[in-house]
């Protein structure tokens, strides 16, 4: 998050304003309507790059339901994604397709897509972690307030750094039991050399 991006507001009124052809059933085994990788094509298109089609594999997955709804979200995503703004700032397409990718997917298995557009805390948490994953923050916040900001509302976020402080207790710990062990070891050769 070391630049200044757009507005927040921005990016959540266009959330809140995303078409309803971008909601529709994502096409999958068969079913649905909607053929996201055509979304992600256009998206790099609007952006000035390339067509990568190995790239766009990845959004056509033959079945699941889990799947339906990143995809659901990638298409949410994009949407998200071809603002004006971004164009704009014309971030790398290996990284935007790799953000794109993981924030779609972490964020997926924590709620339904339509909420990303219906509830107006999800549309700030997709807004901010895009935002943040590409490296930038939202205009008029410090680097520590976007982070503090994104670390409150983002269930991912929070899941993150739970996991790190147990991960840093587990290695805490690891010293201690360490540190403990030498200490005993030193106190029984002392008192065997006595």
């Amino acid at each position: 998050m070391e630049q200044s991006g757009p507005l927040l507001e921005t990016l959540t009124r266009r959330l809140a304003d995303t078409p309803v052809d971008f909601l529709a059933p994502a096409k999958l085994g068969g079913q649905g309507e909607l053929v996201v990788a055509a979304l992600v094509h256009d998206l790099l298109h609007r952006h000035g790059h390339g067509i990568q089609a190995a790239a766009l594999r990845r959004y056509q997955p033959a079945d699941g339901e889990a799947e339906r709804n990143r995809l659901a979200l990638v298409a949410i995503a994009v949407w998200l994604l071809a603002d004006e703004w971004f164009v704009a700032a014309h971030p790398a397409p290996e990284r935007l397709l790799a953000q794109l990718d993981q924030v779609s997917a972490e964020l997926a298995a924590g709620a339904p897509a339509a909420q990303f557009v219906r509830d107006a805390e999800r549309r700030e948490e997709l807004a901010r972690t895009m935002l943040a994953r590409l490296g930038w923050r939202p205009q008029g916040e410090s680097a520590a307030e976007a982070a503090d900001r994104l670390t409150s509302i983002s269930g991912v976020e929070r899941q993150r750094l739970l996991a790190a402080s147990r991960e840093a207790e587990l290695r805490a710990r690891a010293v201690r039991e360490a540190l403990a062990k030498k200490a005993a070891e030193e106190s029984a050769d002392k008192w065997t050399r006595e």
